[in-house]
Order: structure tokens, then sequence, then C-alpha cells
């Protein structure tokens, strides 16, 4: 018998798979990231016990460096008008944004991606990425992955 964790993870799977865009024609398709956790760090911010939960991209060495050069072309992320081409947005199971970075500036950058919670609270069973090319209008969304080691 399949757990209600499991099910849960099958079901919100199966809805991002079903809001993968395709492509426009000529362009070719990246692969989606593989997110894993890497660390869980306890720390202190101003006076608040926080903890941090540390992810990487696996295959991060498959998007090519331009997604993530500087892009003042582009609309700006808040007053920063030097942020790059694409964005990296995380997500708890159920689509809720945690956290975002737009101004990374290479994949291998993927692998430093995180978010942070107050220590008392409960946090999400799963969460997923979606890495959003804003200068070729495409979102690439990772697989779900823990928030336990």
């Amino acid at each position: 018998m399949m757990s209600a964790r499991k099910y849960a993870a099958i079901l919100v799977s199966l809805a991002l798979a079903a809001t993968i865009p395709f492509p426009v024609q000529g362009q070719t398709r990246l692969p989606n990231p593989v997110i894993y956790l890497t660390a869980i760090e306890h720390y202190s911010a101003a006076g608040n016990e926080m903890v941090r939960y540390e992810y990487d991209v696996a295959n991060k060495a498959e998007y090519p460096a331009e997604m993530f050069m500087t892009s003042p072309a582009l609309p700006p992320c808040g007053t920063n008008t030097r942020s790059s081409r694409s964005w990296v947005d995380i997500f708890n199971m159920f689509g809720r944004r945690l956290y975002g970075f737009c101004a990374l500036g290479s994949p291998q950058d993927l692998g430093k991606i995180w978010f942070a919670l107050p220590a008392n609270e409960v946090p999400p069973s799963w969460v997923y990425i979606e890495i959003t090319d804003r200068k070729a209008n495409v979102k690439y969304k990772s697989n779900l992955a823990d928030t336990v080691q």
C-alpha cells in the first residue's frame, strides 16, 4: 500500500509535469533541473533562530553560461538593474514561493541555492525550483526534493 507522502509526491509531480512549457520552434529544450538537499544549517539572524536548507542542481553543467549573464535590457529585479537573464525560484510542494535568486552569475551558482525558515516553523516535506529564462520565455521545473537529510 502506498503511503500518503508518496501519493502526494506523485500527484504533485504529475501536476508539475503538466505545466512544463514547450520550446519555441527552433529552440533547443534544455533538461529540467535535478535538485537535491546538500545541507541543513542552523543559525541566528537579527536575534532570530533560523534554519537554512541548501540545495544543489546535479545537472547544472548542462545549462549554458549565457543564461546567467547580466541582462540590463530585461526588467530589473526590484532595484537591481544588473540582474541575470535567468531567475531561480524555490517553491514548496504546493507552489508557494519560498525564496528566489535573480542575480546568479553562472551555472555553477546553481550549486548554492537555499531557502530559510524560522527554526520553530515546520518545513514543507518537499520543494522544487523553477529556472525562468526570461529572454527565451521558458521555465524549467525540477523534481521534488526532500527537506530532511
